[in-house]
């Protein structure tokens, strides 16, 4: 069943008021349908940089021998809805035409494919892992994604496997001592199950230690070799350590391969920070596209789904470069959260208790996050639609696979306690409002003190030329 969607804004249409009608629409970025006369007649729909713009283009009337399609005789209604983002436009799209035309249609419109998939296969004896774009409810704890193509997927894979010996082969496995074998087999790359080499409690503590690498994406197996190495460094067992040094380079180039995003689909979390779309409030005092609000926009990936956006103010969050070069003392850094009250400062005479309570207790940007967050993740709850999982994590893997310099927002994960990194999302919504900031001047220390020691010998205590103060240097040096 596809989801319900209704837009925003809806206009009534007629040819003889295209001008005015046309004069109400903004022009900024959005999701615009419309409807014909016929109530069982496909709308048209799309996104558009510039709504106006664009349905200035299909409504206005036509120039003399234009090739361009219009629309003009045959509308009678118009919906739209105004976004901050190329990502929530693409979101947008998605639940227009999956609400208007059905899943099927909605994943062929915007050309949607499941993103490639590592599965860790447990149903037979001897688990194997392999590739795979399809998802069932039953797999979904085992499926390690997403990937950016299925090379990527095979990559890492192959990565993974060389590190260990777990089968390769794709047959329902039943070994016997006759079985022929397989190529990895004669390279000592599988621990040969086929012909009963080993025991299959010696296969599961093998297939074991690759559900663990996946699981924490090569980490259990660094520290381990890591804690090796230091071993036999201590105990001057230097061709050992360096047997080890080599294993470790080996696995982390292995890790490396795939992105830290990459994870079960279950457990996939991430907070995406967007610029958000003016308000109606914006909308009606101006209608200029460089207008610019002080909220962002917050999705959130919960399990494959991506719910929102909810907006959320930037008020008392300033971007910054940090200047590790200079330490971390407040000399140095600026600061970048303050608490700000969101109600409007009054008179105690005007004030009645309730708001004199509300204006007392500042909140800070920090409470603002996690009350935002709170409520994306009471929005999420458990998807049950696969083709609803499939669809949004292919939009998930569109966008945020991109080259940096192309993707537009930015993608927060959880920490590994399992909370959100609240003052770099809040770092993040400001970049999105207020732009990249301008890196910090640097701290001149050597004139600094040279300042600070000519200081020292000024009289500063009523005119008396015995009593000097001495004027504290800051840094680290003095």
């Amino acid at each position: 069943m596809a989801t319900s969607f209704q837009f925003d804004q809806t206009v009534g249409f007629s040819p003889e008021n295209t001008d005015e009608i046309l004069r109400s629409v903004p022009a900024l970025p959005g999701v615009f349908a419309l409807y014909g006369q016929q109530s069982n007649a496909e709308p048209y729909l799309t996104r558009a940089a510039d709504l106006r713009r664009r349905m200035k283009r299909l409504l206005a009337p036509p120039e003399s021998q234009s090739k361009r399609l219009n629309l003009r005789d045959r509308v009678a209604r118009i919906e739209y809805t105004v976004t901050g983002s190329e990502f929530e436009s693409t979101l947008t799209l998605y639940h227009a035409a999956a609400s208007i035309f059905g899943y099927a249609e909605a994943r062929r419109r915007l050309r949607l494919h499941t993103p490639a998939f590592l599965r860790f296969v447990q149903e037979n004896e001897f688990p194997r892992v392999y590739v795979t774009n399809k998802l069932s409810k039953r797999g979904l704890a085992q499926m390690y994604g997403p990937f950016p193509s299925r090379a990527a997927a095979e990559r890492y894979c192959d990565a993974v496997l060389d590190l260990f010996k777990l089968r390769r082969c794709h047959e329902d496995l039943a070994p016997y001592p006759e079985h022929p074998g397989c190529v990895y087999g004669e390279m000592k790359k599988c621990i040969e199950p086929c012909k009963q080499a080993c025991t299959p409690e010696e296969y599961a503590a093998e297939a074991e230690a690759v559900r663990t690498f996946f699981e924490t994406r090569g980490e259990s197996m660094l520290a381990r070799i890591a804690s090796e190495r230091e071993k036999a460094s201590e105990e001057m067992e230097f061709e050992r350590a360096a047997e080890l040094h080599e294993q470790h380079q080996r696995v982390k180039a292995a890790a490396s391969l795939a992105d830290e995003i990459v994870r079960p689909v279950p457990q996939l979390r991430a907070v995406i920070v967007q610029r958000a779309a003016l308000g109606l409030e914006a909308l009606e005092v101006s209608a200029d596209r460089n207008h610019r609000e002080d909220e962002a926009a917050l999705f959130l990936l919960h399990a494959g789904c991506i719910v929102g956006p909810e907006r959320m103010s930037t008020l008392g969050v300033r971007a910054v470069k940090e200047q590790t070069s200079v330490g971390s003392s407040l000399f140095a850094q600026p600061l970048m959260l303050a608490a700000v009250p969101l109600a409007p400062e009054r008179s105690d005479s005007q004030e009645t208790p309730e708001e004199s309570a509300k204006t007392e207790t500042a909140i800070s940007p920090e409470d603002r996050a996690r009350e935002i967050v709170g409520r994306l993740e009471q929005r999420a709850g458990e998807p049950r639609d696969l083709a609803l999982v499939s669809d949004h994590l292919s939009l998930f893997r569109r966008w945020y696979y991109r080259p940096e310099k192309q993707r537009a927002g930015e993608a927060f994960l959880p920490n590994p306690d399992g909370s959100w990194p609240v003052r770099r999302i809040l770092r993040g919504a400001a970049r999105q409002v207020l732009g990249e900031p301008t890196a910090l001047p640097d701290v001149q220390r050597e004139a600094a003190k040279k300042i600070a020691k000519e200081a020292k010998t000024r009289v500063l205590h009523k005119g008396r030329p015995d009593v000097e103060r001495v004027v504290p240097v800051v840094g680290k040096d003095e």
